[in-house]
């Protein structure tokens, strides 16, 4: 058998070879990726939403940081709001024990005496409003813009999504808690916690 021949058979050899290897049910691929090109050609994707979660709940858009997201209205969340409603004169003149709705009892424990007081954050021109250390009007639906001059590092985590607490779902649009659903703005800290632990006397009690 001369080369020419010997040439031949191992042409036809591999033409078989190849045409073995080759897909010849619909199901087989050469590779997984030929495999996820040919059965995702018609494919457009699935759209994943969280409007559905946030029916009934009243927010608004904001944007900070160049990242839009949705916030609760705070205002409806205020027993006593519009605060004008008994903020109609001086506080030295309401400061009495005969106004049902008054809030005097408020301690406030955020920073100290020397550092804060009711005014810092209340307009005490125009108490339907917070005002930032600029003087400049904030409403109370945005009322984190306080919160922000101060605590910048928390503000920009948040902003960013990686503090405060997401509203039903992961899927976009975003909906996330300000600070004042978590946080009293007059004592914000969150008291100290020891971790729950498994109690081994009392499993032994109980056998």
């Amino acid at each position: 058998m001369n080369n020419n021949v010997i040439y031949k058979i191992i042409g036809i050899l591999c033409v078989v070879l190849l045409a073995a290897s080759c897909k010849h049910h619909e199901e087989e691929y050469h590779s997984i990726t030929d495999k996820i090109e040919a059965e995702s050609k018609d494919y457009h994707g699935i759209s994943i939403s969280s409007e559905e979660h946030l029916e009934g709940l009243t927010m608004i858009e904001v944007t900070e940081n160049g990242i839009t997201f949705r916030i609760p209205k705070r205002k409806g969340e205020i027993k006593s709001y519009a605060c004008t409603e008994c903020h109609n004169k001086p506080l030295d003149q309401m400061q009495s024990k005969d106004l049902k709705k008054a809030h005097w009892n408020i301690k406030l424990n955020h920073a100290d005496e020397n550092t804060m007081n009711c005014i810092t954050c209340h307009d005490g021109n125009d108490m339907d409003h917070l005002k930032s250390l600029t003087l400049k009007t904030i409403d109370f639906d945005r009322s984190y813009q306080v919160c922000s001059q101060c605590h910048t590092r928390q503000f920009t985590d948040w902003t960013g999504g990686a503090h405060g607490k997401r509203i039903e779902s992961w899927a976009p649009p975003r909906a996330s808690m300000t600070c004042v659903n978590c946080h009293d703005p007059h004592k914000p800290h969150f008291e100290s916690k020891w971790p729950e632990r498994y109690n081994t006397q009392k499993v032994e009690e109980r056998k």
